[in-house]
């Protein structure tokens, strides 16, 4: 079992949920449909076995300054013995454009222990990414810079992105992504309405297959995303198809927030 791939739903949640039409982020309409302090918590499933949580935490409201995101991946139950992971992320970003200005990331996985900075200049139009093995605490960071378009996202803030977007079946939409190498452009496509049993009961659901293999990741697979077919858009379920099996990320409570969309009939 390669147990390094248990690791993308931490990244993820925390990774992916990249998602019309080409819409441009100092065009988006109205207020966001997220509040501030509002916490989603995911429980992370591989095959038969509880592989770990992830919460997401929306922290500032971007008064005089950037929003704050705060990510939180941790391995449980058998996959924790056979793979630990403990990986905390934080991620700002302009509230008004969605932009991602900067995301810090504090990587534990197994044997592997880094942080890594990215830092997000539009104007100059440069991804700066600064990079420590903390295995080997006495050695400089690598710094590397990649050329990106004026508004980029980190992997945390595409949750965001998305849930502005109208979402309507049918369409697609595309947007930039930095994951701290070169800037790829992602499609997203809204496949298709369908009721999805949650913790929180049968909710109307939007499914949307952001197309990040290939293009953002290297590797085969794909990802299903299910957003609540309502204002807020809330990511209900992620399911990652590998070649290692299934990972699925499903919410299991949202607090600070308005009651999402009724069940469905």
């Amino acid at each position: 079992m390669n147990t390094r791939f248990l690791v993308v739903p931490g990244a993820g949640v925390a990774v992916f949920l990249t998602l019309s039409l080409t819409l441009a982020h100092a065009q988006l309409p109205g207020a966001a449909p997220f509040p501030p302090g509002e916490t989603l918590t995911y429980e992370v499933d591989w095959a038969v076995f509880t592989a770990g949580k992830i919460m997401v935490t929306l922290v500032g409201t971007g008064k005089g300054g950037p929003s704050e995101i705060i990510t939180s991946a941790r391995s449980q139950g058998t996959v924790s013995l056979l793979y630990k992971l403990q990986d905390d992320y934080h991620s700002y970003f302009n509230p008004q454009t969605l932009c991602s200005q900067r995301i810090s990331k504090k990587i534990n996985e197994g044997r592997r222990h880094r942080d890594v900075d990215i830092s997000f200049d539009g104007n100059r139009g440069v991804a700066v990414v600064e990079a420590r093995d903390l295995n080997d605490p006495n050695s400089a960071p690598q710094r590397t810079e990649h050329k990106m378009p004026a508004c980029a996202e980190d992997i945390v803030t595409t949750f965001y992105f998305a849930r502005r977007q109208p979402l309507r079946v049918g369409q697609s939409f595309q947007f930039a992504v930095n994951d701290g190498g070169e800037t790829q452009t992602v499609v997203a496509e809204v496949q298709a309405e369908e009721p999805l049993q949650t913790a929180l009961g049968t909710r109307n659901a939007l499914r949307v297959e952001p197309k990040i293999f290939g293009s953002l990741y290297k590797r085969k697979g794909r990802l299903l995303v299910w957003f609540s077919n309502d204002e807020q858009h809330v990511p209900l379920r992620l399911k990652l198809m590998l070649s290692v099996g299934t990972i699925t990320a499903n919410l299991k409570s949202i607090s600070s927030a308005p009651t999402i969309s009724a069940p469905a009939h």
